[in-house]
C-alpha cells in the first residue's frame, strides 16, 4: 500500500517517448502506435533540442553563451572555448567564467586560473565571484598556500560583499575571530550557517546561535528541535522579535495552538493578535482565545483581521453576546458580512425566529454574493438540489457564483458542474459555454481538465488517460528573477543555481512578509538547487494572507506569465520516469503528476506510515513487488529503484480496475479496500459524482490533485492543448 506525503527546473530532454517535436501531427499517442512510430523518433529529438537551444537564446538574443548553461560541462566545453577566445564582450566574459567553473569542478585549476586572468575587470557583476573562483583553482590544485593568499585578497578586496563569507569560512578554521565577522555580518549566507551548527556541535544551547538558525535556517530538517531548545531552555531571554519569528514558523508548520502561544508574546499587531487567538482556539484553549479576540477588538477596532476575529469569537460565544458581535461586523466589516448574516440566520432558526433568518440569508444572498461562505452556502444547496435530481434548480443555485465571486475556490467546481447540469438539462449550447468559460477562467484547475474532456478535447479521460503519451516540448528553462541584485540573476541565468541561491539567502530577509518577487524568486531559487518541497511550498502559497489590491494585481499578473507555471510544474527525474513508464505501458505524465504530489520530488522524504521516496512506496510494499520483477538490493530513495517499484504498483492498481485511472490513482492513495466499498456505495454510473463522493476528504483532494497535475503540465507542454488554450474566447 502506498500511502500520500502530507505536507501542504531543469528539463532534460530524455530519449523516452514524451519527447516529441512542435509542429503539425499527431499530439497525444497511443502505446498501440509506439511501433510504428519508432522509426521517427531520434530524427524528431535532434530538431527538438535545436528549439530549446533557440527558445532559450531569446532570453538574451545575443548572448550565445546563456543556451549552454543547461549543457552538459563535457558537451559545451569546445562551444565555451572558441567563445572565451574570441573578442572582448559581455559573452567572452561569461564563457570565461563558465569554462572556469567548469574545469575547477574537474580539478583543473591551473587551466582555469588562465581564464580567470584579470576577469574581475572585465566581468565587474561577477567581480567578487571570480575572486572566489581563484581561491577554488588553487585549491583544486592542492596549492593551500596560495589558496589561503587568494581568499585573504577576496576578504580584503571585497569585505562588505557576500562572497566574503566563503573567506571567512575557509580562513576562520585557523582563526576564530573571522567566524565571529562572519555571524555578525552575513548571518543569513549558508556558510555562517555551517558555522553555527559547527559551533552548537561543540557548544550545544547557545542562544545566539539558534537564534541565527530560527531565522535563517528554517528549512533544515531539525528547524523543529531549534523551535524546542528556544521556547524550552531560554524563553525568558526571548525578545518579542524571536516569538514572532518562532509563532511564524510553528504556523507554517500547522502547529497552531503553540503558534498561537508564541504569538500572544510577539509584538502586537493586528495579525500577530489574530493568529494568537485564532491558535489558541485550534489548540483547544478556548479562554485564552475569547480573552485574545477581545483584546483584537479593543486594540485594533477596524483592522481587517478585526472582522474575521469577531466572526470567529462568536462561534465559541453564547448566543445573546455572538448576535452582537455579528451585527458588528455587519454593520463594520462588508468584506466578513456575508459570513456574518450566515452565521446569524443559524442562530435564528435554533431561536425558532424563522422569518428573521430567513431575511439574513436573503440579504446575504443580495448583497454578499462575494464572499466565500455565501458561494459555499449556495454551492451546498446546488449539490443537495442535483442529489435530489433536481437538475434545474442546482443550475439556478450554482450560476450566481461564477458571476458574483469568481475568485471563490468554488468557482470552477461550480462553473463546472453548471455545464453538466446543463447538458443533464438539454442545453448543450449552454453546457459547451460553460466548460469554455472553466478551461478560460480557471485554466489550472482539475475542473478545466474535466471540462475540455467533456468538450472532447483530446486529453484523455479517466478511461482513456493510461494508454496516452502526450507530446512534451520544453520552454527555455530558468525563467528572469524579479528580485535580487544583478548578481544573483547572473549567476542564475549561467546555471550556477547554487552560487545564486547562497548570495540570494544572504540578501533576502523579509521572510516574514516577503513580496510577490521576492518569494517567487525565493521559490526559483530553491527549486534550482533541488530543495523541491519547499521550493514548489513557496510559488503555490504566493496568494496566502495577500490582501491588498496591488498584492493580488502582481500576483495575477505573475500567474499570466509561463515561467510561473513552468516552475510550479517542473520535470526533475524525466528520463527515469519516461524509461518505467514505457515499460509499465503508462502515461509518463500521470506518472510525474503522481510523484509530484506523493513527494514533491524528494527521493529521501518520509511519510508518518513511513512510505519512502519519489512514489512513497511502504517498504512492506517494496517488499512484495520486488520478487514479483526480480529485483534485489535496491533502495528506495534511490530514484531509479523508486520509480521502477511505484510504476509497477500503479499499473497493478490500473489491471485491477481494468485500465480505469480514476479508481487507479485513488486506490494508490487509500488502498484497493476503501475504493471497492465506494464502487459498491456509490456505482459508476457518473465518476465525477464518484469523486465528489469519495468519503475520505485526503482522498478526494488527491485525485483531484493528481490529474489536475496532470492537466498542467499538458496544457503547458503539450503544443496542441496549448494552442486549443489560446483559442478559447478570453473569460471576463
Amino acid at each position: 500500500m502506498l500511502k500520500q506525503l502530507k505536507n501542504p527546473v531543469s528539463l532534460a530532454v530524455g530519449t523516452g517517448l514524451s519527447a516529441l517535436v512542435l509542429g503539425a501531427g499527431i499530439a497525444v499517442v497511443r502505446w498501440d502506435d509506439v511501433q510504428r512510430l519508432a522509426p521517427q523518433l531520434a530524427q524528431l529529438q535532434q530538431v527538438d533540442s535545436k528549439s530549446e537551444a533557440q527558445q532559450q537564446a531569446q532570453q538574451d538574443p545575443k548572448s550565445a553563451v546563456l543556451p549552454l548553461a543547461t549543457v552538459s560541462p563535457q558537451q559545451r566545453a569546445s562551444q565555451l572555448e572558441e567563445l572565451a577566445s574570441s573578442a572582448s564582450s559581455l559573452d567572452q566574459s561569461r564563457a570565461r567564467y563558465l569554462l572556469a567553473s567548469d574545469l575547477i569542478a574537474q580539478k583543473q585549476g591551473k587551466k582555469a586560473l588562465s581564464l580567470l586572468e584579470g576577469l574581475e575587470k572585465d566581468y565587474p557583476v561577477l567581480a567578487a565571484h571570480v575572486a572566489m573562483k581563484r581561491a577554488q583553482a588553487y585549491e583544486s590544485m592542492g596549492d593551500n598556500a596560495k589558496a589561503t593568499a587568494a581568499w585573504k585578497e577576496l576578504l580584503e578586496k571585497y569585505p562588505e560583499n557576500p562572497v566574503a563569507a566563503e573567506a571567512l569560512f575557509v580562513l576562520g578554521r585557523k582563526d576564530a575571530k573571522l567566524w565571529d565577522r562572519a555571524i555578525a555580518s552575513f548571518p543569513s549566507h549558508p556558510r555562517t550557517i555551517e558555522i553555527a551548527r559547527e559551533r552548537l556541535k561543540k557548544t550545544p544551547n547557545q542562544l545566539s546561535l539558534l537564534l541565527l538558525l530560527l531565522k535563517h535556517d528554517q528549512d533544515s530538517r531539525d528547524i523543529g528541535t531549534v523551535l524546542n531548545q528556544l521556547r524550552i531552555q531560554h524563553a525568558a531571554q526571548l525578545k518579542p522579535e524571536d516569538w514572532e519569528a518562532i509563532a511564524f514558523l510553528l504556523w507554517q508548520r500547522r502547529e497552531y495552538g503553540e503558534s498561537g502561544k508564541a504569538y500572544a508574546k510577539a509584538p502586537a499587531t493586528p495579525r500577530n493578535v489574530y493568529r494568537a487567538a485564532r491558535g489558541q482556539q485550534l489548540g483547544g484553549f478556548k479562554n485564552e482565545a475569547i480573552a485574545l479576540y477581545q483584546q483584537l477588538i479593543r486594540d485594533f477596532p477596524t483592522a481587517k483581521d478585526t472582522g474575521l476575529g469577531l466572526i470567529r469569537l462568536s462561534r465559541i460565544s453564547p448566543q445573546q453576546d455572538a448576535l452582537i458581535y455579528l451585527d458588528r461586523v455587519i454593520k463594520e466589516f462588508p468584506d466578513q458580512a456575508g459570513a456574518a448574516l450566515l452565521d446569524k440566520a443559524k442562530i435564528l432558526d435554533k431561536n425558532k425566529s424563522t422569518k428573521s433568518a430567513s431575511q439574513a440569508r436573503q440579504l446575504a444572498l443580495k448583497k454578499y454574493g462575494n464572499s466565500d461562505e455565501v458561494a459555499q452556502f449556495r454551492w451546498d444547496a446546488a449539490r443537495q438540489r442535483a442529489k435530489a435530481g433536481d437538475f434545474l434548480g442546482a443550475w439556478q443555485w450554482a450560476q450566481p457564483i461564477t458571476r458574483e465571486h469568481p475568485e471563490s475556490e468554488l468557482a470552477p467546481e461550480a462553473g463546472f458542474w453548471v455545464g453538466k447540469w446543463a447538458a443533464k438539462l438539454g442545453r448543450a449550447a449552454e453546457a459547451k459555454t460553460s466548460y469554455e468559460y472553466v478551461i478560460s477562467r480557471y485554466p489550472e484547475s482539475y475542473y478545466a481538465w474535466r471540462s475540455a474532456g467533456e468538450l472532447g478535447w483530446n486529453v484523455g479521460t479517466f478511461t482513456t488517460v493510461r494508454d496516452l503519451i502526450p507530446q512534451i516540448v520544453r520552454p527555455p528553462e530558468k525563467p528572469l528573477l524579479p528580485a535580487g541584485s544583478e548578481t544573483v540573476k547572473e549567476l542564475y541565468q549561467l546555471g550556477q543555481k547554487k552560487d545564486a541561491r547562497s548570495l540570494w539567502q544572504a540578501e533576502f530577509s523579509n521572510y516574514i512578509q516577503p513580496t510577490i518577487a521576492e518569494q517567487f524568486t525565493d521559490g526559483v531559487l530553491l527549486l534550482g538547487v533541488g530543495q523541491n518541497i519547499q521550493g514548489i511550498t513557496q510559488l503555490e502559497s504566493l496568494g496566502w494572507w495577500r490582501d491588498t489590491d496591488e498584492e493580488e494585481a502582481q500576483l495575477a499578473a505573475l500567474k499570466k506569465q509561463p515561467a510561473y507555471w513552468q516552475a510550479l510544474y517542473p520535470f526533475p527525474y524525466l528520463e527515469l520516469v519516461e524509461n518505467w513508464s514505457k515499460q509499465r505501458q503508462l502515461n509518463p505524465l500521470l506518472v510525474i503528476s503522481l510523484i509530484r504530489q506523493e513527494s514533491r520530488f524528494e527521493t529521501t522524504i518520509r511519510s508518518v506510515a513511513n512510505a519512502i521516496g519519489l512514489m512513497q512506496v511502504l517498504p512492506s510494499t517494496a517488499a512484495w513487488i520486488a520478487p514479483q520483477i526480480n529485483l534485489k538490493n535496491y533502495s528506495l530513495e534511490n530514484p531509479n529503484d523508486n520509480i521502477n517499484l511505484g510504476t509497477w504498483y500503479l499499473s497493478h492498481t490500473h489491471e485491477t480496475y481494468n485500465n480505469n485511472s480514476l479508481l487507479a490513482v485513488a486506490s494508490y492513495n487509500a488502498g484497493p479496500g476503501n475504493v471497492s466499498n465506494w464502487i459498491q456505495k456509490y456505482g459508476l454510473n457518473d465518476p465525477d459524482e464518484f469523486v465528489e463522493d469519495i468519503p475520505f476528504p485526503e482522498t478526494q483532494g488527491y485525485v483531484k490533485h493528481v490529474f489536475g497535475n496532470y492537466w498542467n503540465y499538458l496544457r503547458f507542454y503539450n503544443p496542441e492543448i496549448a494552442q486549443k488554450l489560446e483559442r478559447l474566447p478570453k473569460a471576463n
